[in-house]
């Protein structure tokens, strides 16, 4: 079955799992909390994946939490 563009519906699947994955990643991570997650997250919604590198490599911008 083709659908706009020609492409499968199986392909349109693919391409929202794989867009909506930083933001998945993102919301699970234990690395930010609060603001600075949803700081991230809407990054990553207007930057797009260049967002979730800077994410893996800077966060969190406060610095390295603690945890006990």
């Amino acid at each position: 079955m083709q659908t706009l563009l020609g492409l499968g519906a199986g392909a349109l699947v693919l391409e929202d799992v794989l867009w909506f994955l930083p933001i998945l990643l993102i919301l699970r991570s234990h690395q930010t909390n609060g603001a600075e997650k949803l700081f991230w997250v809407s990054a990553v919604c207007f930057v797009s994946w260049f967002a979730w590198i800077g994410y893996v490599l800077l966060a969190p911008l406060g610095g390295r939490r603690k945890t006990e």
